[in-house]
Order: structure tokens, then sequence, then C-alpha cells
């Protein structure tokens, strides 16, 4: 039994349950992020949220850590690191204007499949066939919530495509860079390279906003994006990427709920059906991961 596994295991159904609370912050964001984003400019959204992560991070850990808050062995990849979630939030402020919650989350949904692709190409992570069968289970019962409906092209499916390719290599490089990177520091500096980029633009965007509701929509969006994106990265850190993508699909379920309080938007049988599928391979995702954290911890002959 190797040392990465051993450290691994037990840790991994932790990782599991971060990452559900981290997805249940994303479903509530991106149902605030639709109602805010039909009266706020996008880009004047994206730099509050950010801000407020980069703000409430400074104030609050750079007394305690000091100089150490800025540490970091990757300053590069850090900056990329930041740069992609900022392009993957564009994306998605775009995506939701034009697209339900639910919908829209189920098209993002096809990135655990890639992630699961990139986890085994790029972290050399095992990803036995069983996994491969979850993944492709959940990527079954998004697809019937999702199915082809008649007339032509819809060009606004491009953009929840897109954040699906910036999401993909943001989770990775997330996976990556917990190795060796302190996840405050992460989230600090993921905070400050949106504000800093957002910065540069809002000057062409900024609009006076009298309505008490939205300023405290665009503080909700800083809390629920902070909390969790640092939620996630502690995820990352006690789990390999190719166990935690089948839960990654519990957000659609989170994300129907959100659209069914606010907009009423009610699934159908179809879609209902899809997140029974979903929720099926999560559970037995859950199971594989008690099984081989058992396996992994049976005495072993020196």
């Amino acid at each position: 039994m190797s040392t990465a596994r051993a450290r691994t295991a037990p840790n991994a159904l932790g990782g599991i349950g971060l990452l559900v609370i981290a997805v249940a912050c994303f479903a509530v964001l991106d149902t605030t992020t639709k109602v805010v984003s039909m009266s706020v400019p996008v880009v004047m959204a994206l730099w509050f949220r950010y801000a407020f992560q980069a703000m409430a991070t400074t104030v609050t850990m750079l007394p305690v850590r000091g100089r150490a808050l800025l540490r970091t062995a990757h300053p590069r990849f850090q900056c990329l690191r930041g740069l992609l979630l900022l392009s993957s939030s564009a994306l998605a402020f775009f995506s939701l204007r034009y697209m339900p919650v639910g919908e829209f989350t189920a098209v993002m949904m096809i990135t655990p499949l890639v992630i699961t692709l990139l986890a085994s190409l790029t972290l050399g992570e095992r990803v036995s066939a069983l996994r491969w069968m979850l993944v492709a289970g959940g990527f079954a019962g998004t697809l019937v919530i999702i199915r082809p409906r008649g007339g032509g092209f819809d060009w606004t499916l491009l953009l929840p495509l897109g954040l699906v390719a910036t999401n993909a290599w943001f989770q990775i490089l997330t996976s990556r860079l917990v190795r060796t990177e302190d996840p405050v520091t992460m989230q600090f500096y993921t905070g400050w390279v949106g504000t800093l980029v957002a910065s540069a633009a809002l000057p062409f965007f900024w609009t006076e906003l009298d309505s008490t509701a939205l300023w405290a929509g665009l503080v909700f969006m800083g809390v629920m994006g902070s909390v969790g994106h640092f939620i996630m990265i502690l995820a990352y850190a006690r789990a390999p990427a190719s166990t935690l993508t089948p839960f990654l699909y519990a957000q659609i379920a989170f994300a129907m709920l959100g659209g069914w309080l606010v907009f009423s938007h009610v699934p159908d049988q179809w879609s209902m059906l899809g997140m029974f599928m979903i929720a099926v391979c999560g559970a037995l995702g859950a199971w594989l991961t008690v099984r081989e954290g058992r396996v992994a911890f049976q005495p072993t002959e020196a």
C-alpha cells in the first residue's frame, strides 16, 4: 500500500462531504446571480464578487498569517488559477442571463467527464472502470435532463460549453496546487487576481444602484462564492479529483431546487428521471469510496 493512498483514504469521505457543501453554495450563487444579473452589469457583479473575497481573506487572514499568506511556490499557477476562475465566472454570469438555472447547471455538468480524463492524463491518477461507469451514468442522467428538442441551433449553449473548458482546467489546477500550497493562500490570490482584472474594466460599466435588494444580492454572491470555493479547495486537499468527480452532479439537484423556489421552474418527468440517475451514481460512488478505504487499510504482511 502506497503512502499516498494511506494518506488519502481516511479523508475521502470528508472530501466528498465538503464538495457537496461547496456545490450547494455554487447553486445558491448561480440562482442569486441570475436574479442580480437582470439589473446589474456583469462586469460590476464580477468585480463585487471577487472584491468581497479578496478583502474578506485579507482582513481576516493577513493579521494572523502575515507575509506567510503571500508565500507561494507557484505564483504563475496561482495567477493562472485566478484567471481561469474569473473566466468561468464571466461565462456563468452571461449564461445565466439566457438559460434557466437547472438547464445551465445540467450543461455545465459535462465538466466531470473532462475532469476525469484530465486527472488521468495530467495528474497520474488511476481511474477504475467502475468509476468511469459512475461518471458515464451521471452524464447519461444529464443528457436526459437536457434532451435535445426541436428548433434551430441555440447559440447560448456555447456559453456554458466554454465554461466547461475553463472550469475543468481550473479544478484540475486546484487539485494539483493543493499538494504544495496553503488553501488560504490560494483563496487570497484567486480573489485578488479576479479583483484586479475586473477593476480594469469596471469604470466602463459602473452603474448607480438605488435598490437595497440588489446591494444585498451582490453581498450574498460574494459570500457564497468565497465560502464555496474555499470549501472546494479543502475538498480537493482530502480526496483526488477522480474520487470527487461523481459528486459534482449533486449541483444539478441543488440548482433545480433553487429554480423552483425562486423562479417557480418545476422539472418535468424526464428531468426527475435524470436527477434520479445522478443520485444513484452518487450513492454508488460513496459506497465505492468506503469499500476502497476498508480494503486499503486491511493488515498486510511485511
